[in-house]
C-alpha cells in the first residue's frame, strides 16, 4: 500500500467521528451520512456511495459490526470481517470517514453526527429510514438513491454458491 496510514486514519471510533464532525462544521463543510453492512462491495454500493459523495462535502459511512450483521443477516454473515470492510471503504477516495456501530440501526450515531444529508438506497421508503425524522428536525435532508438492478450482496453470494 502506498498510503496505509492515510487510509487507516479515516477509520474512526464513534467519539473520534463526533470530534471530527465538529472540526468539519467549523470550516463550513456539508456532512453526508450513509450506512450499511457493505459485506461484499459491488456496483450498487459504489452507486450509492458516489451519489452520497456528490450530496455534500464530507461523506461518513457507518458500517455494522460483525455482531450486528449476524443479527440482521444470519449466522453465515458477514463474509468479510468488520476490519476488512472498514479498510475497504476507507480506501475509497470518495469516503472521508468510516465508523463502526454495533446496534442494529445507526440511530444513535446519526443523532451524534447530525448530518446535513442522510442518504439511503432505494429499497427504503422515507418512513422506513432510521434517523430521517431526526435529520429533518435538525434542518437536514433525506435522499433516496435508486438501486442498481441485479446487484446485491445476497445475489452475489447465491451466484458464488451455485458455481
Amino acid at each position: 500500500m502506498k498510503y496505509p496510514g492515510l487510509i487507516k486514519n479515516k477509520i474512526l471510533t464513534q467519539d473520534g467521528v463526533k470530534h471530527q464532525v465538529k472540526r468539519w462544521r467549523l470550516v463550513g463543510k456539508k456532512i453526508v451520512f450513509t450506512n450499511g453492512c457493505f459485506d461484499i462491495l459491488h456496483m450498487g454500493h459504489i452507486e450509492i456511495l458516489s451519489k452520497a459523495a456528490e450530496a455534500g462535502d464530507i461523506l461518513i459511512v457507518g458500517i455494522n459490526t460483525d455482531a450486528s450483521v449476524k443479527r440482521l443477516k444470519g449466522p453465515s454473515r458477514p463474509v468479510n470481517d468488520q476490519s476488512f470492510r472498514a479498510l475497504m471503504l476507507a480506501s475509497l477516495t470518495i469516503v472521508d470517514a468510516v465508523v463502526l456501530f454495533d446496534e442494529d440501526t445507526p440511530l444513535e450515531l446519526i443523532k451524534e453526527i447530525e448530518p446535513d444529508v442522510l442518504l439511503k438506497g432505494g429499497d427504503y421508503q422515507l418512513s422506513q429510514i432510521v434517523g430521517a425524522e431526526e435529520v429533518v428536525k435538525n434542518g437536514g435532508e433525506v435522499k433516496i438513491v435508486p438501486l442498481v438492478k441485479g446487484f446485491s450482496t445476497s445475489s452475489l453470494i447465491q451466484k458464488i454458491q451455485e458455481l
